[in-house]
C-alpha cells in the first residue's frame, strides 16, 4: 500500500518539477510563470515564446499553471463586472447563457 502512495507522491511531485532556464540564470521556472507565458504568447500569437514557456516545465505541471490562471481569470473578471463566473466564462466562450 505504502508503495503505491510513494509511487504516486513521486510522479507528482515529477510532474511539478520545473527546469533551470536556458539564457543563463540558475533560478528553475515556477510552473505559473510558466502558465502566464505561455497564455500570454497564446494570445499574442506568438508561437515561438508559447513553445518555449511549454517547455519549462512539465505538460501536466503546465497544464495546472493554465487552469490555474483561467480560474483566477474568471474569478477576476466575474467580481469586476458584477456577474457571476459562470456567465463570464460562458460569454468569453461565445456560449449561450444557461
Amino acid at each position: 500500500m505504502w508503495n503505491k502512495v510513494r509511487k504516486a507522491r513521486g510522479r507528482v511531485a515529477d510532474a511539478l518539477r520545473s527546469e533551470t532556464k536556458s539564457d543563463g540564470d540558475k533560478r528553475p521556472h515556477n510552473l505559473f510563470e510558466a502558465a502566464a507565458v505561455y497564455v500570454t504568447a497564446c494570445a499574442e500569437d506568438d508561437q515561438e515564446r508559447a513553445d518555449e514557456a511549454a517547455g519549462w516545465v512539465s505538460p501536466e505541471a503546465l497544464s495546472f499553471g493554465v487552469n490555474e490562471l483561467a480560474c483566477r481569470a474568471v474569478i477576476a473578471l466575474a467580481r469586476e463586472r458584477g456577474e457571476s463566473p459562470g456567465t463570464v466564462a460562458r460569454e468569453l466562450l461565445g456560449l449561450p447563457t444557461a
